[in-house]
């Protein structure tokens, strides 16, 4: 197998020689037909790897209050539970900290925190593979609840990666398995300069996420180089960037997610609006703007146009006898601190903007008569 480390020395884009038997999720079986016998997968056959991708996890405030006490906290994930356990990996962005200790930073309007008693074992009953930590909240309750969201995360096996006790900490990519392939993850953030790590402070991987930022080029060359040392097969960019409840990326942003494809990253992970952004195919690899949120306890901003920051969706990566083959798009709904598989009019408004949002770059979408198994949307990442 030709190891990541080879093509990114390269500078070659793409994966070779991933082979995993996944654990269909519901609906699917071997032959890529759902269990009704519908075509789910137009033909397609062959073992694959799924890996999940959503955006914010944000398991504080009411969702601690809803779920901390009840007697099983995998309930948070409500109907996505099956299909989350049916992944082979699940990456997301933890939108808090996980501790019982901390003070408040100083002039924040918005503090995370979920007790370790709930948290850890929920994100166990979901799969969680990795969480990126390069947000602006990950220090809301200053540094022993940073180094205790460290700490609960590597105990229950769960890889993290962009932010640490120094910046270095912070820079360090993590790597899983899935299926049969070693994947390498990292985080950045350009939220909150007041949370970026130093050479003495603890703090987020923070980066103007600019490709024609000198200081970021070689930030990211560093992080790259420590990926290239793990010789993973998989490489996932996980940002958490740009402005809130804004429909559409920034132009610089999507220069910087072109640029690290072009750097070797396969898979660019994209959060922090809250809301759905489109997705864009570049170089055969899936940039995702943004993911939305999975689970939170926000305000329903009905009334801000195109917003509708309670509808999401699940993103999975499909992998199929090397390549990287198609993106799926799971719709989903937060409905009472809990996430939910969305289905009728909300499941439609969701393939809906996902496509209209994806056509600016050009992406081709199929699915969006909800005509595709689970009524999801696909996204195809191979010309054959």
């Amino acid at each position: 197998m030709l190891s990541r480390r080879a093509l990114l020395a390269s500078g070659v884009a793409g994966i070779a020689g991933i082979a995993g038997c996944a654990a269909a999720p519901p609906g699917f079986d071997d032959g890529g037909n759902d269990a009704n016998g519908a075509d789910a997968t137009d033909g397609e056959t062959g073992d694959a790897t799924r890996i999940g991708f959503v955006g914010d996890l944000m398991l504080g405030r009411s969702v601690a209050d809803r779920w901390a006490d009840a007697d099983d906290p995998a309930a948070v994930w409500g109907t996505t539970l099956p299909r989350l356990r049916g992944l082979d990996a699940l990456v997301g962005n933890l939108e808090c900290c996980v501790s019982d200790r901390g003070e408040r930073w100083p002039d924040k309007t918005y503090y995370f925190r979920s007790p370790p008693s709930f948290a850890v074992p929920a994100l166990e009953a979901a799969g969680a593979s990795f969480v990126s930590l390069a947000n602006n909240h990950v220090l809301d309750y200053g540094e022993p609840a940073l180094r205790d969201t460290r700490t609960h995360l590597a105990d229950a096996g769960i890889a993290r990666a962009g932010a640490g006790t120094t910046v270095d900490e912070a820079l360090e990519p993590a790597t899983f398995e899935a299926g049969d392939a070693t994947v390498a993850a990292f985080g950045l953030t350009d939220q909150s300069t007041a949370f970026a790590a130093t050479d003495t402070d603890p703090g987020t991987a923070f980066a103007r996420l600019d490709p024609s930022v000198r200081e970021t080029r070689a930030l990211v060359g560093d992080v790259l180089d420590r990926v290239a040392d793990r010789e993973p097969d998989l490489v996932v960019a996980s940002l958490h960037w740009g402005a809130n409840w804004e429909t559409e990326p920034r132009a610089v942003h999507e220069r910087f997610g072109r640029w690290l494809v072009d750097k070797g990253v396969d898979v660019v992970h994209g959060h922090s609006a809250h809301v759905l952004q489109g997705v864009e195919v570049y170089e055969g690899r899936p940039i995702v703007y943004d993911a939305g949120d999975f689970v939170d306890d926000y305000v329903d901003y009905v009334d801000r146009e195109g917003v509708r920051n309670k509808r999401s969706a699940l993103f999975e990566l499909v992998v199929r006898d090397g390549d990287l083959d198609a993106l799926d798009v799971v719709p989903t709904a937060i409905d009472d601190e809990t996430a939910a598989l969305a289905d009728g009019e909300v499941a439609a408004w969701v393939r809906d903007t996902v496509a209209e949002r994806s056509e600016a770059f050009g992406t081709e979408v199929e699915g969006t008569d909800g005509e595709l198994a689970d009524g999801r949307l696909r996204i195809l990442l191979s010309d054959e």
